[in-house]
């Protein structure tokens, strides 16, 4: 697709800076780059059991979607986070039948659940990729490896957390604020980078 990078889901641990949230990250499945998206606990859970392969005792709402669908005759095309604006992500699902093409609006963290059970690609719009991506290098990319850290193969570890929560992230300077999201990246705390991240573009 034009304008944009396929993603895969690389892991997802528990956010301690938001109570019942968590951090999804996403890698680039051809790079480097990988875009923390903070989601409810719903949503994690959600995606979570689908990876897994877990049957509940109940459908979940995204397995009622896909029971639908597929009902009616519909698939999932793929997914597309299409926008980012002052934080929030924005996302679309490109659904399909034999006859027409139909996008549906819907949170990231909804679309990702849905996609899982479809098993239908996520794709990402390069100018949200430009502004909310976290880039790593190739020492990064190694120093991440040998931590046996968050892998492609979308097993996660959660990561250690600082002993207390950091001073507002408005008290510190564009250069301190670079500086601590390159640290950040380099121990792979993917919750605080993103909180970083959001924090520099506010400013820029």
């Amino acid at each position: 697709m034009d304008n944009t990078v396929e993603l895969e889901i690389l892991g997802l641990s528990s956010n301690s800076t938001q109570s019942g949230s968590f951090t999804l990250v996403l890698g680039e499945s051809e790079g480097k780059r990988k875009l923390p998206i903070v989601i409810g606990m719903f949503e994690a859970q959600a995606i979570a059991i689908e990876i897994e392969k877990i049957i509940p005792n109940r459908p979940m709402t995204h397995d009622l979607f896909k029971s639908f669908s597929s009902n009616f005759e519909f698939s999932i095309d793929h997914i597309l986070i299409s926008d980012m604006r002052e934080g929030v992500f924005y996302a679309k699902i490109m659904c399909k039948n034999s006859f027409k093409k139909v996008e549906i609006d819907a949170r990231p963290s909804d679309a990702i659940a849905i996609a899982v059970r479809f098993d239908a690609p996520i794709f990402c719009a390069n100018s949200v990729m430009s502004e909310a991506a976290i880039e790593f290098s190739e020492e990064d990319e190694k120093r991440e490896q040998e931590a046996s850290g968050i892998s492609k193969s979308g097993k996660g570890k959660s990561s250690e957390r600082g002993k207390s929560q950091e001073a507002s992230l408005k008290d510190f300077s564009l250069d301190k604020l670079n500086q601590m999201l390159d640290k950040a990246i380099g121990n792979e705390d993917y919750e605080k980078a993103a909180r970083l991240r959001d924090e520099i573009n506010r400013r820029n």
